[in-house]
């Protein structure tokens, strides 16, 4: 008869030991892979953002800083959830602009005339730094800081206002006005946010006007001379409920257009889209 050889028995126990060890093993490592990839992607989007900031700050005059201001129409008109947040996006990006170009920044809303306005922000953005590199990378935190104080401080400051009337006219003085006491060799940079329904004066609610008759009208308004200005009217027939006439609209844009190329400005844009303001 012949002798058996010997079976060898694994012990379950111990299969499951080094199952567990390689399970431990494969998720420190997932682990380790997320971890890389979550500070990699973090590290590229700063990078991204500096390399942003450096594109705009080959764009900036260091002898002529800008000097932006940005007025906010907060007549009821333009009061809804949606505008405010576009009219943040472009704010946002006219801070930062301000600030890669060691500019200075208010922001202020407005209503029924010069006087009639509520602060939100002043101050020089101007950054720290020994290399260009060092301030661009102090800007992110400036304009969080910026936009907290505008983003807090925006409700309170519409409601502050009278509602009695939108004088976008008066604007342009007050603007010639805030450069002139400024002073020093900054560049206006003026953003006008506002549905342009002006109803203080003249009525351009009223009906649509052809881009002749808005033109004409606009000639007879007397506004300040801004030289060397960069001037955007964004959000032109934007209103919070409902929506005016397409031809309305347009001739809002040919209106303020025109409004302000006889301040001779260096440049003048007037849009339907916020987005624009803050290019």
């Amino acid at each position: 008869m012949s002798k058996k050889e010997p079976r060898i028995s694994i012990s379950h126990s111990a299969d499951l030991r080094r199952f567990k060890c390689r399970l431990w093993v494969y998720a420190a490592i997932l682990i380790v892979i997320l971890l890389l990839a979550a500070c990699s992607s973090g590290t590229s989007s700063r990078r991204g953002e500096l390399g942003d900031n450096q594109a705009i700050l080959a764009t900036c005059d260091p002898a002529a800083p800008p000097a932006s201001l940005v007025l906010l129409d907060g007549t009821g008109s333009s009061a809804s959830n949606a505008i405010t947040a576009e009219r943040m996006i472009a704010i946002e990006s006219i801070a930062t602009r301000t600030a890669v170009c060691s500019g200075y920044l208010r922001v202020q809303a407005f209503s029924s005339s010069s006087a009639a306005t509520s602060l939100l922000f002043d101050g020089l953005l101007k950054q720290d730094g020994a290399t260009d590199n060092a301030r661009l990378k102090r800007v992110p935190e400036a304009v969080t800081g910026v936009m907290d104080k505008v983003r807090s401080g925006y409700g309170p400051a519409v409601q502050a206002l009278p509602q009695t009337g939108s004088d976008i006219h008066a604007q342009y003085r007050l603007a010639a006005e805030w450069i002139q006491q400024l002073g020093g060799s900054y560049r206006l940079d003026l953003s006008i946010m506002s549905d342009g329904i002006q109803n203080v004066g003249v009525d351009l609610g009223a009906r649509p006007l052809s881009k002749q008759e808005a033109e004409m009208l606009a000639d007879k308004v007397t506004v300040p001379k801004l030289p060397g200005a960069s001037v955007t009217v964004a959000g032109l027939g934007r209103v919070a409920e409902g929506a005016p006439p397409s031809a309305l609209a347009e001739g809002l844009v040919h209106y303020f257009q025109r409004l302000c190329e006889r301040t001779h400005a260096a440049s003048c844009t007037a849009v339907s889209d916020y987005a624009t303001a803050g290019r």
